[in-house]
């Protein structure tokens, strides 16, 4: 038997793929649960996938309380530190979400050092990097930061970026401190193995069900691939200490995938808009509407993104292009 697997937030869209690799190149995992009830529908979505869940077992752990993390952790030599700590909505107070994401990254971490854990694979965004990147020249890379106060810049994609500095701040100071990995990830698209879905879906759900939509570029990115490297990070030596951008080999726009859903998957066409809002639009708006400014944000950032350090250290080789993990995201949307 290989070495126990911590994953967190077990029954999540990203930590469920995770989960599956794991068992199928046979490590044992256990994987927290903010509550128990949830065993049953994870240990049926493996199972769907023709995955042995003999090695899996559940411990119930919240990011944002103390109980269960010193059990969590015992005995465990790596944890993929997928969940995250805060789910973002319109009445959500700015303060109280960075600071429950930053504690919640922290309280890993400590429960990880108490422990003696040696690796920590944080789930990580791109919103953290390269959203201050307006410029177009050059490929945005791991050396980038996002400003934390870049206007535009959404809730969900703050309180990332700070729980990532505050997470590479606390093991530069603490000498017993476990290595640190970040995958920082793209919008994840691509197949669910349950009805949890990442919020990137939002962006292909809008354009099938006909909602007003303007012509955004975006860097995707298949949730397996993400997964893959994960488990990359930690069995690559030498990945300790760094960052990895998750991301298709190129953006796309929502022109594109409008006319991918219009000629891969006609049958579910039917309500795609018939036009995209203007730009100029967007940019009039924007200063008036959080989420408009957002979008705008989005639209102006530099797409060109670079995986080449993911490949050249970890050996990753994405299995699918933008259009297939939107594709596959269709497919899940329209079948689950």
């Amino acid at each position: 038997m290989k070495q126990k697997v911590l994953v967190t937030g077990g029954n999540g869209f990203l930590a469920l793929w995770v989960i599956k690799d794991l068992l199928a190149a046979g490590y044992a995992v256990r994987a927290t649960l903010r509550s128990l009830a949830k065993v049953t529908q994870v240990k049926t979505a493996l199972r769907q996938q023709g995955v042995s869940v003999a090695n899996l077992s559940f411990i119930a752990a919240d990011l944002t309380r103390d109980d269960g993390w010193d059990a969590a952790m015992a005995d465990i030599e790596t944890v993929m530190s997928v969940a995250a700590p805060v789910f973002v909505n319109s009445e959500a107070v700015p303060t109280q979400v960075v600071q429950t994401a930053k504690t919640g990254t922290l309280r890993v971490l400590k429960a990880a050092t108490r422990a003696g854990v040696k690796r920590v694979i944080m789930t990580a965004n791109l919103g953290a990097v390269g959203f201050s990147r307006l410029d177009q020249h050059g490929k945005v890379t791991e050396q980038d930061w996002t400003d934390p106060d870049q206007p535009g810049l959404s809730l969900y994609e703050k309180s990332k970026l700070l729980a990532e500095q505050a997470a590479w701040a606390y093991v530069k100071a603490t000498s017993a401190a476990p290595e640190l990995v970040t995958i920082n990830a793209g919008a994840m698209l691509g197949s669910a193995l349950d009805q949890h879905v990442s919020g990137s879906f939002g962006l292909v759900k809008r354009l099938l069900t006909g909602q007003p939509t303007p012509n955004f570029k975006v860097n995707v990115v298949d949730v397996r691939d993400v997964a893959a490297m994960h488990v990359l990070a930690m069995t690559t030596p030498n990945a300790a200490g760094q960052r990895f951008l998750a991301v298709a080999d190129g953006p796309i726009t929502a022109k594109e995938i409008r006319t991918l859903i219009k000629t891969q998957r006609p049958a579910q066409a039917t309500k795609l808009p018939k036009a995209l809002l203007p730009t100029w639009l967007v940019r009039g708006l924007a200063p008036f509407i959080q989420p408009v400014k957002e979008v705008n944000l989005m639209m102006r950032v530099n797409h060109q993104v670079s995986n080449r350090k993911a490949r050249t250290i970890l050996g990753w080789q994405p299995m699918s292009s933008a259009e297939q993990a939107v594709l596959a995201a269709v497919d899940s949307l329209t079948t689950k």
